[in-house]
């Protein structure tokens, strides 16, 4: 409704010029005016669809009129369809062909009706302000609503990527927190197994106190096979999640093996503290390291060093064969955590894709490589197992999000700052050529009417014109249109009189010759 309205308004603007030459003494007729106002009714009804159409039906109501394109009845309306060409079309291409081809029928027009090539100048320069100038006006406003637009939309989409980079952060420190409840819980349930299993061949039990620790111990190695498969829906969709480790130290995590029954010898102490993830990860590989040795090398002797130096932190775990598989107790048929790799290939082997899911060193490699650090893990010569990993003081610093939406937007805005300049300096270019061919034309004209002095000098009356031509040696092909305005009468019984100029820069004095039948009857300079 509302580009109706527009329309119509626009329509009614646009026919009053035509309204106001409907007096036949001004030039018009009422003909003219109602194909004035139908031509611009079906203008307006088709510029939203087709915007050069309009442009292209008023410089041919205008052109019958006058080849200097600017008429008064469709000059407003020049301008108008000039401006909403380039507000509405998307392209350009097709805009500067429309531009040339009026450029090129204006000048055929000239050479057709042997007109002065001053009107074709008159048409560039109306068709360079009237039509042109507005259209790059209509290209600027429409980039600067593309600028607004995209901003709103950049804006808009900034706002969603937002939400969902915190829905996917919020889905990575559940899935992370779930990684740390599954290693850390594995890592009791492994102790409470050893324990357990102790229990269950201790000679001071009686039968039925072994069979009630022998329970305990598979009761804890299948709590621990059920964590892996049930600890992604242990929280609920809305629960706070927490968001720090838990304070336990190295020290504290050794000392609470060793109670357990491992046999845990802490070499460097006290263990440097790390900030952030590398301290994290500092405690995750030394817990990686005893569970392992709990599950795959029962019994052996495990040792944990952490050396520093200036830069990094480096910790090793290395544990023992253990008990070979044959003639280990109880606390051998312990518990698997999610955290290990399976059952061990050998004495103190890990061998990947068994029973426990393959995730624990995966997953506490990634962690290793997220802090910068690194993961190794190795069989040692005596069939135990090391696992070392070196880790930075510092973290580094994330790296910043590629900033997509500010290119984007930046970008718009230099396509704006591209076609403002293009309003400003093409019409301005275009003035320059039209200039530059004017004076050019101008120089041209002059030439071929120009007639040396010393050929003038030599002239004497009575020679025919055809033995002037023959003797002087440029003769002008054309002499000037007019007698300039300051220069006296002609001589009375004269049949022609001819004007041609005697410098090439100055429009006066000429040179007047008058001929009486072919002959040459006078001569002078004027005024």
């Amino acid at each position: 409704m509302r580009e109706r309205v527009f329309d119509l308004l626009l329509w009614l603007l646009l026919c009053v010029p035509v309204l106001l030459k409907s007096d036949p003494n001004d030039g018009g007729s009422w003909f003219q005016v109602a194909v004035g106002v139908v031509v611009l009714a079906g203008c307006v009804a088709v510029s939203r669809r087709w915007p050069l159409v309009p442009l292209a039906a008023t410089v041919a109501a205008s052109l019958p009129a006058t080849l200097e394109l600017f008429t008064p009845s469709y000059s407003l309306a020049l301008i108008a369809f000039g401006y909403l060409a380039g507000r509405r079309q998307e392209h350009t291409r097709a805009a500067l062909w429309l531009f040339g081809a009026i450029a090129v029928t204006g000048l055929a027009l000239t050479w057709a009706t042997r007109t002065s090539l001053g009107q074709w100048f008159t048409l560039l320069l109306a068709l360079a302000l009237a039509v042109v100038a507005p259209w790059l006006i209509g290209r600027y406003v429409r980039q600067y609503d593309r600028l607004v637009r995209s901003g709103w939309d950049l804006a808009d989409r900034m706002e969603r990527e937002q939400a969902a980079a915190a829905d996917r952060e919020r889905l990575r420190e559940r899935s992370r927190i779930a990684g740390d409840m599954h290693d850390s819980l594995g890592h009791d349930l492994a102790l409470i197994a050893i324990r357990a299993g102790a229990l269950e061949v201790s000679p001071e039990l009686g039968p039925d106190q072994q069979r009630a620790a022998g329970e305990l111990r598979r009761a804890a190695a299948d709590a621990t096979a059920r964590l892996r498969d049930i600890i992604g829906v242990l929280r609920e969709e809305d629960e706070a999640a927490p968001t720090s480790p838990p304070g336990e130290t190295v020290e504290e995590l050794t000392s609470r093996a060793r109670a357990s029954g491992l046999a845990v010898t802490l070499v460097t102490t006290p263990v440097p503290t790390l900030p952030g993830m590398s301290g994290l990860a500092l405690h995750r590989v030394v817990q990686e390291g005893l569970t392992n040795a709990a599950k795959h090398a029962p019994g052996s002797a495990v040792s944990v060093a952490v050396v520093q130096d200036a830069t990094e932190v480096r910790a090793e775990v290395i544990s023992g064969p253990g008990t070979p598989a044959d003639t280990r107790s109880g606390p051998a048929a312990g518990p698997g955590t999610g955290s290990s790799k399976g059952s061990g290939a050998g004495a103190g082997g890990i061998s990947k894709g068994s029973g426990s899911g393959g995730k624990g060193l995966v997953g506490l490699d990634e962690r290793v490589r997220l802090a910068g650090g690194t993961l190794t893990h190795r069989p040692t010569e005596d069939g135990g197992f090391a696992l070392t990993a070196v880790l930075p003081r510092k973290a580094p610093a994330p790296l910043p999000a590629a900033p997509t939406s500010a290119r984007e937007l930046d970008r718009a805005r230099r396509e704006v700052r591209k076609d403002l300049a293009r309003a400003i300096w093409i019409p301005l270019a275009l003035l320059a050529a039209l200039g530059l061919l004017m004076a050019g034309v101008a120089l041209w004209t002059q030439a071929q009417s120009y007639l040396e002095p010393d050929d003038y000098a030599r002239m004497r009356l009575g020679q025919s014109l055809t033995s002037i031509a023959e003797s002087t040696d440029d003769w002008p092909e054309h002499p000037l249109d007019a007698a300039p305005q300051v220069a006296p009468p002609e001589p009375a019984g004269m049949d022609e009189c001819r004007y041609y100029r005697s410098t090439l820069l100055a429009a006066i004095p000429v040179y007047r010759l008058c001929f009486v039948d072919g002959h040459l009857a006078a001569k002078a300079e004027v005024p």
